[in-house]
């Protein structure tokens, strides 16, 4: 049994979140971050134009570009060279391009401070080509021949050139632009879209300076640390601030034009780093990691690793709304049951009876030393107490009649209005459009009471083809509920036992490959079962229990990078089963670069 949490939605996070940053007592995954540091970003969002493009844009572009098969192999320090010349070369053709979109933005404005920042900024981008043609000269490459710019280049850059020129789409004004608040607003929409560049390489500058600490001789630090200086820094604030001002006069639906300009640019970024040359061995995405003879099998669990609220409180409601229409309706009712206030409360003190049980039954499963290696035996036999907890918080559920009498049609209703984590929607569609060319099962497995609910949640995305259910139902006298539910999964040992036979039930002589996505302890055992586990959130009573047993907590992204450095080409696979280890994310976005990739892979 579940118990509703309402969960609010983080701000974009660093991918070298550490495990342990957790605060939350609850079983289950709270906020992602304190009311305070939430109001606080807040009201940085709703003063700065910039911050909120960047927030809007980089939950998930960020993490596409991040794990990208280049941006990979170099934070590895692995990357071949001569991938990185092809790089150095594109960005010099980007470079140009970019310092070109300045000069027309200077021209543009018509304050003097505003032409000076922009013509700074632009003396920077000129210093950042003379280090790219340092670079290569140190490689003995002739920086001046000529490299053609490759297809997502000049996409890129026929983008900025275009928008410098005025060419926008949607925007309004003279072709000429004779007036100079027509010529301003150029200058903000070009502006518009080159400060995602700006933030974008700062922000990756920051995340991989950490692996320089782990390799002294890192091949890519001089490059790491162009982008992770102060000064570099620096000019991302000065553009983001231009931008901000920029944006002061212009209206609403000015606004959303720049809005679009920005979260087209980081499309374009990610399509640009995903378009370099890597041709090595890379640990993601798993889809080209994958031998194509493999089968990439991914396994989901459902209330709060898809879902944003737990599903077990919904269909309470739905059950206390149900009994409300029958009795206004004057409708006689066989349904033995008092007042629906009386329904409620009887919900209520099931949910606390539950979190208070919940709690003890936690210490009763621990072992009282801290292991120093992963005891899956023991972890296995720990979470038999769990295991006959839930099963009697069930059977509770289902004697006290709270579930009695909802029909099927509000249930598909409700499933269809659940909303899902943010992400979360664009893997499975991803996944749903693809599947015919994918070498991919997909399945759920939910302590769920009612797999209708799941699939009406993701039938109304798009979402139902192809996706494999593993949850309980409910029992219909025709179209409405008993009160009794066909328990087919309440446990951790429920889950993980048909998590082992599906995966039995494969073709013997296929390889394949298992990913496993969970939020709470109950997760536990086919995380570790599979060969690559994934906790999404910050569960603290998950990382409790894990740690206890012996299990090691890492950032997926830094992670990815150790596996990369570890990568050969003999080696097929870096991740195996049990081995103790499970990834953290704070996004469904990071699972999908690292799973499927980005649009462009």
């Amino acid at each position: 049994m579940l118990v509703l949490r309402r969960l609010r939605l983080p701000l974009p996070r660093p991918l070298l979140v550490s495990s342990s940053c957790c605060s939350s007592t609850s079983q289950r995954r709270p906020a992602m971050a304190s009311s305070s540091s939430s109001s606080s970003a807040a009201v940085v969002a709703e003063g700065s134009a910039a911050r909120r493009f960047w927030i809007a844009a980089s939950s998930r572009e960020a993490a596409f570009a991040a794990y990208t098969p280049f941006l990979l192999s170099l934070a590895a320090g692995n990357l071949r060279l001569d991938a990185f010349r092809h790089y150095i070369a594109q960005d010099a053709h980007f470079l140009h391009a970019f310092a070109r979109a300045y000069e027309m933005a200077e021209d543009c404005a018509d304050d003097d401070d505003d032409r000076a920042t922009i013509a700074a900024l632009r003396k920077a981008i000129l210093q950042e080509l003379s280090l790219h043609a340092s670079v290569l000269k140190e490689w003995g490459v002739d920086p001046t021949k000529e490299i053609p710019p490759s297809a997502a280049t000049a996409k890129y850059t026929d983008f900025l050139l275009a928008t410098a020129a005025g060419k926008v789409d949607g925007a309004k004004g003279s072709d000429k632009m004779v007036t100079p608040f027509e010529k301003t607003k150029i200058a903000a929409y070009t502006v518009g879209a080159m400060t995602p560049c700006m933030r974008l390489y700062a922000y990756l500058g920051k995340e991989l300076t950490v692996f320089l600490k782990q390799d002294e001789n890192h091949p890519y630090k001089k490059w790491i640390n162009t982008y992770a200086s102060s000064d570099f820094e620096g000019n991302a604030l000065q553009i983001e601030e231009l931008l901000d001002k920029l944006s002061i006069s212009l209206t609403g639906e000015e606004l959303e034009i720049i809005a679009k300009l920005y979260q087209q640019a980081m499309k374009l970024e990610v399509e640009f780093f995903s378009a370099q040359l890597v041709d090595q061995p890379v640990v993601a995405p798993l889809l080209r990691y994958c031998d194509p003879k493999y089968k990439l099998l991914v396994f989901s669990d459902f209330d709060l690793t898809c879902t944003v609220v737990d599903s077990s409180a919904i269909l309470a409601e739905i059950a206390i709304l149900s009994f409300q229409k029958t009795s206004q309706s004057g409708i006689d009712s066989t349904l033995d049951r008092t007042k629906s206030s009386d329904l409620r409360n009887s919900w209520n003190m099931l949910s606390k009876q539950y979190m208070e049980e919940y709690e003890e039954c936690m210490e009763r499963l621990l072992p009282p030393e801290e292991l120093k290696s992963l005891d899956y035996d023991q972890l296995y036999k720990g979470l038999e107490v769990l295991a006959e907890f839930e099963k009697l918080a069930n059977s509770r559920v289902v004697d006290s009649g709270v579930l009695r009498g909802m029909n099927l049609e509000d249930i598909r209703k409700a499933g269809e209005r659940l909303i899902l984590q943010d992400g979360c929607k664009n893997f499975f569609q991803k996944i749903g459009k693809t599947r015919e060319h994918l070498n991919l099962d997909i399945h759920i497995l939910s302590y769920c009471w009612c797999a209708e609910l799941i699939r009406s949640a993701f039938s109304s995305v798009g979402c139902l083809d192809g996706l494999n259910i593993h949850s309980n139902e409910f029992a219909f006298e025709g179209s409405v509920s008993t009160g009794q539910i066909v328990r087919k999964m309440q446990s951790p040992l429920d889950k993980v036992e048909k998590f082992k036979s599906i995966k039995s039930g494969m073709d013997s002589t296929a390889a394949s490959l298992s990913v496993y996505i969970g939020d709470s302890v109950g997760d536990l055992l086919c995380l570790l079962e599979a060969d690559i586990g994934i906790v999404i959130g910050s569960s603290t009573s998950l990382r409790r229990v894990g740690k206890q047993f012996g299990v090691s907590f890492v950032p997926l992204f830094p992670g990815l990078v150790e596996k990369q450095r570890q990568l050969t080409e003999q080696e097929k696979s870096t991740f195996k089963a049990r081995s103790g280890v499970l990834y953290t994310v704070s996004s469904w976005s990071e699972i999908h670069a690292f799973i499927l990739g980005s649009d462009f892979s």
